[in-house]
């Protein structure tokens, strides 16, 4: 199976037991090209109850030779299928950028790096990821085993539709647990792409399917008797949704990265030069359709003036980097499709009444495509709307403060807690005020980033369970503790 797929031969068919597939549900998904609103296609499978029947079944029957092959022929295996994503990285980044709108020098190559290294990543713990045993003068050897939970699934968001496969199905597979990718119904065509890759690499048949589809296949994955493992990233609303059906069904593990509201904190000793680049990048990279990005700036009063003068000619400047995705040279793209620009649309203009000061942009970008202005707002009520709700736009809200104890309080104040920063070059302050954040990541001196090593998640409604790093493989994995008697 060679891979041709392109924006001119798009992958529309379902990937069951390592051969594409109609789906035999009637409905299609309908998609849109954001830089112009133009029509895509109106016949991509849309996967239905005995669709995913079928990749269970198929993935079933998979699991147990495939937990059973051996550590370096499934490490070979996902060292291979991460080449064959570098090698067709150009190909994948336009079937992404086709619905999303992502330029390619600026979200395409990273994405595509991303889920190459996050194959590679997990490969190599595949003989390293070591169970723990105790010792026996109590009579008793104690061994605890990693073991894989069999079916698993990923659903995976349209903002990062390529990256976010490799931080799920590369620590599942790894593991030795088949898995059942769904991709969003906005940017569906990388992931079925890869249908012709994973048969290249050698996976076997029903070890890794691709079934996209929309909500309803979402609901149908999450609430299957027979997937004992949905990892899921998106929204905080249908994150409560799949927990809910997760339970009610199999009670099946789940892990959750959700939304964030991400406060960046920055203290009159900060280095400002610094401060400015990346809370202005933080919050117009992928057009700001970005769960960490962040969204709330505080400035300590001392350089506020000095500060809110760089950040406007910064989100200034953004927007002269602004528009069409296909062009050398575009840094951002437009907003994924119409329901995303009225959203983030109406934040806007219910902002400019009563709930803060427009202090750059805010203004649609042309009159084709879905291209919003960098937008900034001060003097914000605390309690607003677009202080206190995820717009995942490039829209940001920036306050004034005067005290540490002021600031932690509220930027604790939500039930958001995935990314936060603080700016400051004491460094004892910077580490007291990491630890006081309600947040699963805190960047020193930077914000708005991860890193394959280490855990990626946030605390309170922002999710449930980590991933990357040992934590993924312990969430595909279920501890066994084998006791063997040896006083008989």
């Amino acid at each position: 199976m060679s891979f041709n797929f392109s924006k001119d031969n798009l992958p529309k068919k379902l990937f069951i037991n390592n051969e594409y597939v109609d789906s035999k549900n009637s409905k299609k998904l309908t998609l849109t090209d954001p830089a112009n609103g133009f029509l895509v296609a109106d016949d991509v499978a849309l996967a239905g109850e005995a669709d995913v029947d079928a990749a269970v079944d198929a993935a079933e029957k998979a699991f147990p030779a495939w937990r059973k092959t051996s550590a370096a022929d499934r490490r070979n295996i996902m060292y291979k299928f991460a080449e064959l994503i570098e090698k067709n990285g150009i190909a994948l980044a336009e079937l992404t950028r086709i619905t999303l709108g992502a330029p390619y020098g600026a979200f395409g190559a990273f994405e595509v790096g991303l889920a190459s290294e996050a194959f590679k990543y997990n490969a190599g713990w595949i003989d390293k990821f070591a169970g723990e045993s105790w010792p026996q003068e109590d009579g008793f050897l104690k061994i605890v085993r990693n073991e894989p939970l069999g079916v698993t699934a990923g659903i995976v968001p349209w903002n990062g539709p390529l990256g976010t496969i490799g931080l799920k199905a590369g620590p599942a597979l790894a593991t030795g647990n088949c898995f059942i990718l769904k991709p969003s119904e906005k940017t569906p065509f990388a992931s079925l792409a890869l249908g012709a890759l994973i048969k290249e690499a050698g996976f076997p048949p029903g070890v890794f399917q691709v079934l996209s589809g929309d909500g309803s296949t979402g609901a149908l994955i999450a609430s299957h008797m027979r997937v004992r493992k949905v990892s899921f990233t998106g929204s905080i609303p249908t994150g409560k949704k799949i927990q809910e059906m997760a339970a009610k069904s199999n009670l099946k593990r789940v892990t959750l990265e959700l939304g964030g509201k991400s406060p960046a904190v920055v203290f009159d000793d900060a280095d400002l030069e610094n401060a400015v680049t990346w809370t202005a990048n933080a919050i117009t990279a992928n057009t700001g359709q970005v769960c960490f990005a962040a969204s709330r700036v505080y400035v300590q009063e001392g350089i506020y003036e000095k500060f809110i003068e760089k950040y406007k000619q910064a989100m200034k400047e953004k927007a002269k980097a602004v528009g069409d995705p296909e062009k050398e040279g575009t840094q951002i793209g437009p907003l994924v499709d119409e329901a995303q620009f009225k959203r983030v649309s109406g934040f806007i203009e219910r902002g400019q009444k009563g709930q803060g000061k427009l202090l750059v942009g805010g203004q649609r970008i042309g009159d084709k495509g879905f291209y919003l202005e960098p937008t900034v707002f001060t003097d914000v009520d605390p309690t607003s709307e677009i202080h206190t709700q995820e717009i995942f736009g490039p829209v940001s809200v920036v306050r004034s403060f005067k005290t540490e104890e002021e600031i932690m309080k509220l930027s604790n104040d939500t039930n958001f807690g995935l990314m936060a920063g603080v700016f400051t070059q004491d460094i004892n302050k910077a580490l007291r005020v990491a630890s006081e954040f309600d947040s699963g990541m805190v960047g020193v001196n930077c914000v708005s980033l991860m890193f394959m090593v280490a855990p990626f998640g946030g605390s309170k409604e922002s999710g449930v369970g980590r991933e990357c790093g040992v934590h993924a493989l312990r969430a595909f994995t279920e501890p066994k503790t084998v006791m063997v008697n040896l006083t008989y």
